[in-house]
């Protein structure tokens, strides 16, 4: 019976990364919508710390991490250098820096999914703790992605868009109640459909 389950939740994580590689290599990983861009490739980290554990979701966040580099270094945007030391754009640089920025936010956004979700699935029902967990969990990270490129980039980041570095807060927050909402709203969303349509509890033992 363990190693039955265990089995099945290879399977699924094998097929929460290969959702992960699809949207790296399709349009819909990564939106551009403005400087930063856009990313529905947290989803799938969320659903494996959902249905997984804390654990797979700490690992698929690593993966994501890890493409975001890619993607920040193959398809480069003028503040692409905040997730690739491989990038330089107008004499800005990138450095050990950006890889902390495109890896460290997203390994916690797993472990916060999962660590959130297990906290709400002893008091509220599966989708429920699901769709909190995955609003959650979004919501910080694009709070420390954002936060992390003020303090490490905040200079740099300026001159790239062209705005007053005293300005940089603003068109953060701007970019939390756009970009962020969205993100947040669309994993909620996702994470209550699929609880509901797929019991978690048959594959990680939280409550009904």
């Amino acid at each position: 019976m363990k190693k039955s389950k265990n089995l099945k939740k290879m399977t699924l994580f094998a097929m929460f990364i290969a959702i992960e590689m699809m949207l790296l290599m399709t349009p819909f990983g990564y939106l551009r919508i403005g400087p930063i861009s856009a990313t529905l490739m947290h989803i799938p980290v969320i659903l494996a710390a959902v249905f997984l554990g804390t654990g797979y979701g700490a690992a698929l966040g690593l993966i994501f991490g890890i493409t975001s580099v890619i993607n920040a270094t193959m398809q480069p945007g003028i503040t692409s250098f905040v997730f690739s030391p491989f990038v330089t754009i107008g004499g800005m640089s990138g450095n050990f820096l950006s890889l902390v920025i495109a890896i460290v936010p997203r390994v916690l956004l797993g472990v916060i999914a999962g660590l959130t979700f297990q906290l709400f699935s002893k008091k509220l029902k599966c989708s429920t703790s699901a769709a909190l967990a995955a609003g959650i969990a979004t919501a910080c990270h694009t709070v420390l992605v954002l936060g992390m490129i003020v303090l490490f980039f905040g200079a740099d980041y300026s001159s790239a868009v062209g705005i007053a570095q005293n300005a940089l807060i603003g068109v953060m927050a701007y970019t939390v109640a756009t970009n962020g909402l969205f993100e947040l709203v669309l994993a909620s969303l996702v994470a209550l459909a699929l609880t509901k349509a797929i019991p978690v509890y048959s594959i990680h033992p939280v409550k009904a």
